[in-house]
């Protein structure tokens, strides 16, 4: 192992495969998309009717028909080999959260000693992979190997390079043979149908309908990560096992100064920064945001919005270059939710709102919000949903990783709450009280000096500490986790307030009749907004998240706290939340609970690895080094006495030493007895309780005891990279 002063040596020497400093921003835009089959790609390569009959499939769900596909897949098979592609593969989200792909190459022999290339349409349509091996919650058995892969032709396809290959990817949804989904994408693009359905009913009511035939949810995900150099990533076995630090004592400085958050960007990473947009740039992906977050070490990238299916698909493309870029830097990207104890975690704040297909954003509030009927619906639509299922909600972004950071200083409690602002609790009042009829409007900041200019005040404030926030025109899930896929939280979301929707059109049309005037409308509006409000206000709270008052008050409100995942797990399977993913057509009860048990497996087999890793680490690398060190202090106590000089200072520092040695020999073996004690009988929930109440406590003892030793023994025998080192040289 190479070591530590040898790693600061080598930090500075690191490879960069293309220089990106010199590249013009008319290179920069001329290259977005360059690697996506886009609309102009299509309009050039298609017959004219074949174009539009390919269009009404994307954007009306019509059947392809199969001339048409096989004339799609030509072209894109054309179109792929001349930017160098030599595989095709079908590119989903199975439930690991990761994405899965196999390739296939587009050669096929003539049957003459020579080759040719073939893509046919239903090639394109679907595939064939082996759905044995990936999680299915019991939806499917080993032995029950086929499954279908489907093209999602409203997310484009894309390729996919590496050094020395480049891959053309068809997003596609995944299900099994017997029709059930075994992927995140096919829950989400069913929840996106109902929420345009019922979003349709509420718009048609207020007759704003001009060329609307669908709505869209949308999306824009802030990507936060830690960057560290390779050679620390290679000497930390924790690391590369869990994409976490399992032991660390802090360092003396960390985030205390708040100077790493928006400071100047490390060139080293601000070019590794430039080339991940540059291939993003590439992929499609509209990434708008860079900067240093709180932590030393963490960074933040973010897109704008987009179709939520589409921003889905982008940001798992966002991990991934990420991950492959970082190396080429000498960096390591750690998407893990708390790679490092003491300092800030990464999340991923989903951004979502509601869209018209003609650009109209349906949580805009506009100017005039207190006479804006139809955003006052869709607002109360989402108050009621995430006070019904606020539960759901939490469940949808549990993970053992997230575990960490969830009621911590850089994320939200996990009581589910809304934020709304000083603008719309003071119309949300109004509703309470009847019909709203004034707008707290924008004012100016006077910021006393001439050369200043008068800036716009908004209405109200942000809060950081809100778990489901407003923020001007979209709501913000700030509790999910940085290495999650989105597609869950929102496919989660999207029901929810499909479901409210669906109740609030219900309730209007009951007040108002088949063919109500614009005064009984309005009348019947007001009414039912006011039942929402009075029903469900308990779950909006705009005040300090973290605050113990809150936590107390939460709970008079009878709003819940499921704080680790497996409390928050088994919501999936209760009666009300089957019936509303049936009630909607998004999952069906066997689909549903495939997922708890998956979910509840992923849990159980990370804590398990962790833990292992955990005992070895300690066994192997760390208990000799602090027995060396023994071995030095006891020698230096033998030598000095021998020679009648008085150490009794240093005969108490080994005494104290030999102290901490047997803790961390008791704290081994308490881990080692508790992982033996964890019972794998198919009981998966029983698993997870022992996991959490046992195994997890017992790796933090021995967390807490190894972390002292290291502020003990020799620095120079010390056998891991410390966080002083991990965290700061860049």
């Amino acid at each position: 192992m190479a070591s530590r002063e040898t790693i600061v040596r080598d930090v500075s020497t690191y490879h960069i495969e293309k220089p990106v400093s010199g590249r013009s921003v008319n290179a920069m835009t001329a290259a977005f998309g360059e690697d996506v089959f886009t609309d102009r790609v299509m309009r050039e390569r298609l017959p004219k009717d074949v174009y539009k009959s390919f269009q009404a499939t994307i954007e009306r769900g019509q059947p392809l028909d199969n001339d048409i596909a096989n004339t799609v897949a030509n072209a894109m098979k054309d179109w792929a080999l001349e930017r160098g592609a030599t595989h095709f593969t079908h590119w989903f989200h199975p439930l690991t959260g990761a994405t899965a792909e196999k390739h296939d190459s587009f050669i096929m022999p003539d049957g003459s000693g020579g080759a040719l290339t073939e893509f046919s349409g239903s090639q394109l349509i679907q595939g064939e992979p082996d759905a044995s091996s990936f999680p299915s919650g019991g939806v499917r058995e080993t032995f029950e190997a086929r499954g279908y892969t489907a093209w999602d032709a409203t997310s484009p396809v894309f390729i996919s390079r590496s050094t020395n290959s480049a891959t053309m990817c068809i997003p596609t949804a995944f299900v099994s043979y017997t029709g059930e989904a075994l992927d995140k994408k096919t829950p989400l693009l069913r929840s996106i149908d109902a929420v345009s359905d019922q979003a349709l009913r509420l718009i048609r009511m207020f007759e704003q309908t001009d060329g609307v035939s669908k709505v869209i949810a949308t999306c824009g995900c802030e990507q936060e990560y830690f960057l560290i150099d390779r050679q620390y990533y290679f000497n930390r076995p924790d690391v590369v096992q869990t994409g976490r630090t399992l032991f660390g004592s802090a360092a003396a400085k960390h985030q205390q100064l708040d100077d790493h958050y928006f400071g100047a960007i490390p060139e080293r990473v601000q070019e590794f920064m430039a080339e991940a947009e540059r291939r993003l740039f590439a992929l499609g992906v509209p990434i708008k945001t860079r900067h240093n977050e709180v932590s030393p070490g963490q960074y933040e990238i973010a897109p704008l919005f987009e179709n939520a299916n589409i921003g889905a698909d982008h940001q798992q493309l966002v991990m991934t270059v990420l991950e492959r870029t970082a190396p080429k830097f000498g960096l390591q990207c750690l998407l893990h939710e708390k790679p490092f104890a003491g300092v800030n975690g990464s999340g991923k704040h989903i951004n979502w709102s509601l869209a018209t297909n003609t650009g109209v954003n349906l949580l805009d509030p506009r100017d005039e919000t207190h006479s804006n009927m139809q955003f006052l619906c869709f607002l109360c639509a989402v108050i009621r949903a995430v006070d019904l299922h606020g539960d759901l909600l939490r469940a949808s972004i549990a993970t053992a990783a997230n575990d960490h950071r969830l009621g911590a200083n850089e994320a939200p409690p996990a009581i589910m709450s809304i934020f709304l602002g000083d603008m719309l609790q003071d119309i949300v009042e109004q509703l309470e009280r009847g019909a709203p009829k004034t707008t707290k409007k924008k004012t100016r900041l006077d910021l006393g000096s001439r050369t200043l200019p008068m800036i716009p005040k908004d209405t109200g404030d942000r809060n950081r500490t809100s778990p489901f926030a407003f923020t001007g025109n979209k709501f913000e899930i700030r509790a999910s986790g940085s290495s999650m896929s989105v597609t869950w939280p929102i496919a989660v979301l999207n029901t929810m307030v499909a479901d409210s929707l669906a109740f609030i059109a219900d309730e209007i049309e009951s007040a108002a009749g088949a063919k109500p005037t614009e005064a009984k409308l309005k009348s019947a509006v007001a009414g039912v907004l006011k039942k929402v409000v009075k029903g469900h206000k308990r779950v909006i709270f705009n005040g300090d998240n973290y605050s113990d008052e809150w936590h107390a008050e939460a709970e008079g409100r009878g709003l819940s706290n499921l704080r680790d995942t497996v409390d928050a797990l088994p919501v999936l399977k209760t009666r009300q939340v089957v019936d509303l993913f049936k009630r909607h057509k998004v999952l069906n009860k066997r689909e549903l609970e495939a997922r708890f048990e998956t979910y509840s497996e992923q849990y159980a087999t990370q804590i398990g690895i962790e833990a292992s890793a955990a005992l070895d680490v300690a066994r192997s690398m760390v208990m000799p080094a602090a027995v060396r060190h023994q071995a030095d202090l006891a020698e230096s106590v033998a030598s000095t006495e021998a020679v009648g000089v008085d150490c009794a200072e240093l005969r108490s520092e080994l005494e104290e030493f030999n102290e901490s040695l047997g803790a961390l020999r008791a704290a081994t073996n308490e881990l080692s007895k508790q992982i033996e004690a964890t019972q794998h009988d198919g009981k998966v929930e029983r698993t997870c309780r022992h996991l959490r109440d046992r195994v997890i406590p017992a790796m933090n003892e021995l967390r807490d005891t190894v972390d002292k030793l290291e502020e003990h023994v020799a620095d120079d025998l010390w056998p891991l990279p410390k966080y002083r080192e991990m965290l700061f040289v860049k």
